[in-house]
């Protein structure tokens, strides 16, 4: 696949092709100067949400950035335990005074249930097509550019396209290589539904995979390199996260080499180490 800068949304928004995550980066000093850091070395897209509690610091380094407003596409989500019409819509004005924005060009539901209980077999559907008006409601209403889903999968994605008749935007999973999750994937691009791959180094598991090593030094790109650009090459929209400035610029620096199709199809098949 021919790798681009930015997407176009199945309503037209274009959105760039790298994000910069911000998952587990604490408010303040840290959250500020990463993200600062990233918009000077060309990352125009920014990825929070409520649950990182960092969405002040976030929307702090945006506005000391320099860069007009409509020049970065900022992203956040709904905490995955808050559900329902009214409490989307206030959670909604929450994110944007913090971010201190009035409006956003991404808003998702950051997981189809609570994480308390994401294990068990409690599902949300009614409350997520109650969230998922809300959401609609607002984008109809200019306050969102692009509205989508976290984590979600066929079983969770379903019910709300067959209640509201209307597609998210986007879905943004845990993805990448060893951690393709082929079926939701195949589900989402009959719909237009863009796939976000957060987590797109697997949490560091890649590192220990031989073979992407071996891919590093064939390609004489770093590791991450290397995975972030197999991510754009299948399609997906990448959002790598640091704090070290060296790999901030790094992860986006990924335009000058192509992974051979046979490469794509070796990494494919990587078993990812288990977690520790």
């Amino acid at each position: 696949m021919k790798v681009v800068k930015e997407y176009k949304l199945y309503n037209g928004v274009l959105i760039p092709s790298i994000g910069f995550g911000t998952w587990q980066i604490p408010n303040g000093k840290e959250a500020y100067e990463s993200t600062l850091y990233a918009l000077k070395k060309g990352y125009t897209h920014i990825d929070t949400a409520a649950a990182y509690g960092n969405e002040e610091s976030v929307g702090k380094a945006i506005k000391d950035s320099g860069f007009k407003r409509e020049e970065v596409f900022i992203t956040s989500k709904l905490k995955a335990e808050l559900k329902g019409y009214q409490i989307a819509k206030d959670e909604f004005a929450k994110t944007i005074q913090k971010l201190g924005v009035d409006y956003l060009d991404l808003y998702l539901i950051h997981a189809p249930k609570p994480w308390s209980v994401h294990s068990d077999g409690t599902e949300y559907t009614a409350q997520n097509i109650e969230t998922w008006k809300a959401f609609i409601e607002l984008y109809k209403e200019g306050k969102i550019r692009s509205i989508g889903v976290s984590n979600f999968r066929p079983v969770h994605l379903k019910p709300l396209i067959e209640a509201t008749g209307f597609v998210p935007h986007v879905n943004q999973i845990f993805l990448c290589p060893g951690a393709i999750q082929k079926e939701t994937v195949d589900f989402s691009k009959p719909y237009g539904i863009l796939t976000e791959a957060y987590s797109p180094l697997a949490t560091g598991r890649l590192f220990k995979v031989e073979l992407m090593q071996q891919m590093a030094e064939k390609y004489e790109k770093s590791l991450a390199q290397v995975a972030i650009r197999w991510s754009l090459q299948r399609g997906f929209l990448p959002l790598p996260k640091s704090v070290t400035p060296s790999r901030i610029a790094n992860n986006i620096d990924v335009w000058d080499f192509e992974i051979s199709e046979s490469d794509l199809d070796a990494i494919d098949k990587i078993v990812l180490p288990p977690w520790q």
